[in-house]
């Protein structure tokens, strides 16, 4: 199953995961100068991140709104991105978040796990009820495809809703939790864990150790990491072993070179020391030796 390709990525390369929200003002003026259209920028920078951080992460995700905002070129180089990944053997997310019921679900299903945008895992949110999993679950099981579902996300407004408690005083996110780790156990991998996960965001800690307990075969994409607040401590409380889950990040990556002067000649090279660090930080805080 494809979680333990990824579990096997984790353990070889650590828990990183690289998020391509590529936006044009990322990319430093010279290297936009080198091409005339705007996919074939945005492709070409992500290929120069990828290339420089395959050996040292385990996955990439893809968000697709940096892409859609700019059309059809946008999703040109959504498309470019997702191939390049797949095509190096690499695991790629295609952060889409959606969530939906009946046919309009099917049709995202067959969108974003065949064709043009086929990637390895989706993000999906539940928030609409169960039944919006439902379509997806025959690619989960037949052709080697994963999710990773909403339960508890990293934004302040994540208390809005997901917080609110129910009549037995239990929240709305471990609620949802509950239904979505007895939905993974039909799908589980050698591993331990199951092709169905759940995105839990590092920046609310409070019950992390009941969670991973709880959660035993969920495999966590876990957002919030850098700009977002969240610590290497805050991670490695959602971790078991080092494993069991991805930790991503975006613009601390992305944007890497720029905390040095002269830094955008080299943009790649120094995302790949921000993810080399950000992975023995969290090592460090599993108590793990660097791989």
């Amino acid at each position: 199953m494809i979680i333990d390709r990824l579990y096997d990525e984790v353990r070889r390369k650590g828990p990183v995961c690289v998020g391509l929200d590529t936006s044009l003002e990322y990319i430093p003026e010279w290297f936009r100068n080198h091409f005339n259209d705007i996919d074939e920028v945005l492709f070409q920078f992500n290929k120069w991140i990828i290339d420089a951080t395959l050996d040292a992460v385990a996955c990439y995700k893809i968000q697709i709104a940096y892409y859609e905002a700019l059309g059809l070129k946008g999703l040109s180089a959504y498309k470019k991105t997702l191939d390049y990944v797949r095509s190096l053997g690499a695991i790629a997310i295609a952060d889409i978040k959606r969530g939906d019921i009946a046919k309009t679900a099917e049709m995202y299903a067959r969108a974003h796990f065949e064709g043009d945008f086929e990637s390895d895992f989706i993000t999906l949110n539940p928030y609409m009820g169960m039944d919006t999993l439902k379509p997806f679950l025959s690619y989960v099981r037949n052709m080697e495809k994963g999710i990773f579902v909403l339960v508890r996300t990293s934004n302040e407004g994540a208390k809005d809703i997901q917080y609110i408690k129910d009549e037995k005083g239990v929240r709305v996110y471990a609620r949802v939790a509950e239904k979505i780790h007895d939905l993974s156990e039909d799908y589980l991998g050698q591993c331990g864990y199951s092709s169905i996960g759940g995105v839990l965001g590092c920046t609310h800690i409070e019950e992390a150790a009941k969670l991973r307990q709880d959660l035993s075969h969920m495999f966590m994409l876990i957002p919030g990491y850098g700009a977002q607040g969240g610590g290497a401590a805050d991670v490695a409380a959602y971790l078991k072993d080092g494993n069991g889950g991805i930790v991503n990040s975006s613009r601390a990556i992305l944007l890497a070179y720029k905390k040095h002067e002269g830094g955008e000649a080299h943009f790649d090279l120094y995302a790949r020391r921000e993810a080399l660090r950000m992975k023995e930080e969290i090592l460090n805080a599993a108590g793990l030796p660097e791989k």
